[in-house]
């Protein structure tokens, strides 16, 4: 992401990052890495939306939503690589990527408080999800900024590293993911998307026909190829 100055949430991004997505999937990619080309991994929405907007049923709500339910459902895993500040409608982003990586430095938050608002893009539900509705309801209500090790504490984000190792850190996740079993993670995404919305029996009722693609699938066969003839974890897989 580069949309100077801060990588505000509007809809030039949202319509930038949709596109890169679509272009990740017509080039064959196998998971996708999110970072920013600036300072600060989001410093939250462009305030100038709230004026096409007198609530969550006007564009801006429903635009934004949609948006993060796009990342939360596209079939690759998508890795966010955070640092400088990420707070707001940053944050909602981050939270409907598949792994949160951040520098040690990042300053992390709901801060919609100060504007007199709260989340506009399914930040408390997500929190209550990752860290309980406790620490939900204290970083929407009180606003506050923060440190990286304090949310990873909280489950909020996957991993802390040192500001000079986050690229590094988060293309080795990445890399991993794409030369994994694709259609497994796939499937793995859409099982765990499904529990967290509609509960484990809803999730164990659906497991079955999202797992029947990878029934076929030829990274099954290799997978197996390889357990037999070198061992475990040692596939090359093609992810199809």
């Amino acid at each position: 992401m580069e949309f100077a100055p801060h990588n505000l949430i509007g809809f030039d991004l949202m319509g930038g990052i949709r596109e890169g997505l679509a272009s990740a999937r017509e080039a064959g990619s196998r998971a996708v890495l999110l970072k920013s080309g600036l300072r600060h991994f989001s410093a939250g929405a462009d305030t100038s939306l709230f004026e096409q907007s007198q609530g969550p049923e006007g564009r801006v709500g429903s635009s934004s939503l949609a948006f993060l339910r796009d990342l939360e459902n596209f079939p690759l895993p998508i890795v966010a690589a955070v640092q400088g500040v990420c707070v707001g409608g940053g944050l909602e982003m981050a939270l409907a990527c598949d792994f949160i990586i951040a520098a040690r430095s990042a300053k992390i938050g709901s801060v919609e408080a100060t504007l007199g608002l709260n989340p506009l893009m399914g930040a408390i539900q997500r929190q209550v999800q990752r860290a309980g509705i406790a620490r939900a309801k204290e970083m929407s209500m009180l606003g506050r900024r923060y440190d990286a090790a304090t949310m990873e504490k909280w489950n909020i984000i996957n991993l802390v590293v040192d500001d000079e190792k986050l690229g590094e850190a988060a293309m080795v996740v990445a890399l991993e993911l794409a030369n994994g079993p694709t259609l497994a993670h796939t499937s793995t995404k859409q099982i765990a998307n499904l529990a967290a919305a509609k509960g484990v029996e809803a999730a164990d009722e659906a497991m079955a026909q999202l797992q029947r693609p990878l029934w076929t699938s030829e990274d099954l066969k290799i997978g197996l190829e390889s357990l037999m003839k070198q061992g475990p974890g040692l596939a090359v897989f093609k992810g199809r």
